[in-house]
């Protein structure tokens, strides 16, 4: 099975938007493609799983073992022609000086040719030493290709593609002119998620046929043959029958979920049932709840406006119904929620405010270790530190002072710089993304949790 790594000199280069395009453009070819994107990020991997028509699954360093990684891309990598691995940053940045969680290493590790993007804005001459440093920086990692992006016309690609011809031996296998039309929205963390975007569709159809003209796909194709073998997928196990029923948020302002953190929730026992918080009147019969990330504060006076939904959220949860909530749900939990001087209604299960901020109160990686507050099963074998990662530019105000927290924070910043993971009955709200990797598999604790307090409430002996 071909693959190929999507990487840029630095971030902001456009591979996002290549990316995007590339996957689109290949499938309408016939060609099945399989998405991956290094590191934590949902908003990305929202629109490669769209343009693909296949879910986009992420492989991180910081959250997965090295052999988790390999294990994850070669299992779904089964029924795929090609396999597309978008990078973050550049090519050679990583957290490690050695490099050793480093795009470069990623690609090293899954034996992936790159093909690099290169923003050209003010630049001719300079993109060949540019090239060749980065060959001779790791002579390990095999730079196949470069896609020229932000071309500034045909004059400035004569020149840029001479000189790289000249000096260099790097294949250019496409050009991309300058086009407001490839752009798309920002919000400050990224691109706006493809779920809030009613033009998503025939935005991506637009990117696949500029993409598609202006990239050479029979030489990416061929670029992608040059990969390591990947070995056949393993067989797939059925999912066990159902044992619990959980209603997961899935809207314009509720998004943010990992594909293979769904798939571990079935593999659990827990059967998925989608609510819309925006125009359902009424929560689904359900045994529990996740509400993940997105951005409540774009939808706050949707929110707000719906508040049989909101009511019958704070009555499953004050009720002792099971809920887990991270970043944009413990928003929606909370109180109120202020953004741009307007003040809007929540649910108001969790005792605090919540205001948005110019700047991002948690962004990154963080590390946790748990304070035995958790209202999930004790693991037997889970790790003693947690890796994950934050996103969100709110804070909690208000916050009652009795309130519980199930993690201290050693890395990031959580709620208050120090703790996270607050705790109201069989509530978990956090600004932690968790995921299900590197031994955390928070996946079973948390539908053991849903069906013990489901077997509680029906007068069993089960404790919740």
């Amino acid at each position: 099975m071909s693959h190929l790594f999507i990487s840029a000199a630095h971030k902001s280069s456009g591979k996002t938007t290549l990316s995007i395009g590339l996957c689109a453009a290949l499938r309408a070819r016939g060609r099945v493609v399989q998405p991956f994107k290094k590191g934590p990020d949902y908003i990305d991997p929202l629109w490669l799983s769209q343009a693909a028509g296949r879910p986009c699954y992420n492989l991180d360093f910081y959250t997965m073992a090295r052999d988790e990684i390999g294990q994850t891309f070669q299992e779904q990598m089964g029924g795929a022609d090609l396999g597309l691995i978008e990078g973050n940053k550049g090519l050679y940045d990583g957290l490690d000086l050695d490099g050793s969680n480093s795009n470069a290493a990623l690609a090293a590790l899954l034996g992936a040719p790159v093909v690099l993007v290169l923003d050209t804005r003010g630049m001719t001459r300079g993109v060949a030493p540019l090239i060749l440093g980065y060959q001779a920086f790791d002579p390990k990692i095999c730079i196949a290709g470069v896609i020229l992006n932000h071309v500034g016309g045909a004059r400035h690609e004569g020149k840029l593609r001479q000189v790289i011809e000249h000096y260099t031996d790097v294949r250019v296998v496409g050009a991309v002119p300058q086009a407001r039309e490839l752009e798309i929205v920002e919000r400050h963390l990224g691109l706006m998620p493809s779920n809030e975007s009613r033009q998503a569709a025939a935005q991506i159809e637009r990117l696949g046929a500029r993409i598609g003209s202006a990239v050479d796909l029979d030489a990416v194709l061929a670029i992608a043959a040059q990969a390591a073998p990947v070995g056949p997928a393993p067989r797939a196990e059925a999912a066990p029958v159902p044992r619990v029923r959980i209603g997961i948020a899935q809207d314009e302002a509720f998004g943010f979920y990992y594909p293979g953190d769904l798939e571990a929730l079935r593999r659990a026992g827990a059967e998925l049932v989608p609510f819309d918080t925006l125009r359902d009147a009424r929560l689904p019969d359900v045994d529990g709840l996740f509400i993940g990330g997105g951005f409540p504060e774009a939808r706050m006076a949707e929110l707000e406006a719906n508040a049989p939904m909101r009511e019958a959220v704070a009555g499953f949860i004050e009720d002792g119904g099971p809920a887990y909530a991270e970043c944009g749900g413990l928003m929606y939990l909370a109180r109120s929620l202020a953004w741009h001087g307007k003040v809007c209604k929540m649910a108001g299960v969790i005792p605090a405010d919540v205001v948005m901020c110019e700047r991002p109160q948690g962004r990154g990686y963080v590390r946790l270790s748990e304070t035995g507050e958790s209202p999930w099963p004790t693991p037997q074998d889970g790790p003693a530190e947690i890796a994950a990662h934050e996103f969100h530019y709110s804070r909690l105000e208000n916050v009652a002072p009795d309130v519980r927290y199930a993690y201290r924070v050693l890395r990031g910043h959580g709620i208050d710089g120090s703790r996270d993971g607050l705790v109201h009955k069989n509530l978990l709200a956090s600004y932690t993304h968790l995921r299900d990797a590197g031994g955390n598999h928070w996946t079973r604790r948390f539908v053991a949790h849903v069906q013990a307090c489901r077997d509680r409430a029906a007068g069993r002996t089960a404790k919740c």
